[in-house]
């Protein structure tokens, strides 16, 4: 069973790589795992010397088939988990990251399963990331973001993408949770900011740097 630092690994490599075989690099790792680039690189010949990952010296590093099957489940675990804080426990959505942190180690596959039949079998968890299946298999549908998306157009948010507890907490105070339809009114491109309409409400204004971050789709 592999140990709860290569779980923190692989999932990270399978996250930085958005679930794609493109490789990620020692810095973007390192970074994201706050650890020194040598830490990373040590690990990660590790892993790459127990068939989980391949290790491209100065190009940086990729999932093997086998490391992927670990980081969806771990993955899977961790989004299930947040889901069932959120829906069940009535967490807040903007401070159940670090809680599903430490339980995606503990908890087993077939406590997860029960988890998941409770919940419905959801496809995203609460900030709108797709949840993998059972059987590995992860949505990987590509959404225009509100810096992105066309004006004026009916849209409702997916996902947001930043999950830190400052940008969840002002999607919370200003109704940009997923689910929520809106439309962008004005985007100007110069000062870097768009405004926002909801169905109720007055207009929000948002910079393009935050905009960025949420994802959205038709609302039809």
């Amino acid at each position: 069973m592999a140990t709860s630092t290569v779980e923190n690994y692989l999932k990270q490599i399978l996250l930085l790589s958005e679930g794609a075989s493109d490789l990620v690099s020692m810095g973007a790792l390192a970074t994201a795992l706050d650890v020194v680039p040598g830490s990373a690189t040590t690990m990660v010949k590790s892993l790459a010397a127990d068939g989980l990952a391949e290790h491209h010296l100065r190009h940086g590093v990729k999932l093997t088939a086998a490391g992927r099957r670990v980081a969806l489940g771990v993955l899977r675990r961790h989004r299930l988990i947040e889901t069932f804080l959120v829906e069940v426990l009535k967490m807040d959505w903007t401070e159940v990251h670090a809680e599903a942190e430490q339980l995606e180690h503990a908890i087993s596959d077939a406590v997860l399963d029960r988890l998941d039949a409770l919940l419905g079998h959801p496809a995203a968890d609460p900030h709108g990331d797709p949840i993998p299946t059972r059987l590995g298999k992860l949505d990987s549908q590509v959404y225009a973001t509100l810096a992105t998306c066309v004006v004026a157009t009916p849209l409702r948010i997916v996902r947001l993408t930043e999950q830190s507890g400052e940008f969840l907490q002002f999607a919370e105070q200003n109704g940009l949770r997923p689910g929520t339809r809106l439309r962008v009114g004005t985007r100007n491109l110069a000062a870097g900011l768009i405004t926002l309409k909801k169905p109720s409400g007055r207009p929000l204004t948002l910079s393009l740097a935050a905009a960025g971050n949420i994802l959205v789709a038709p609302a039809g």
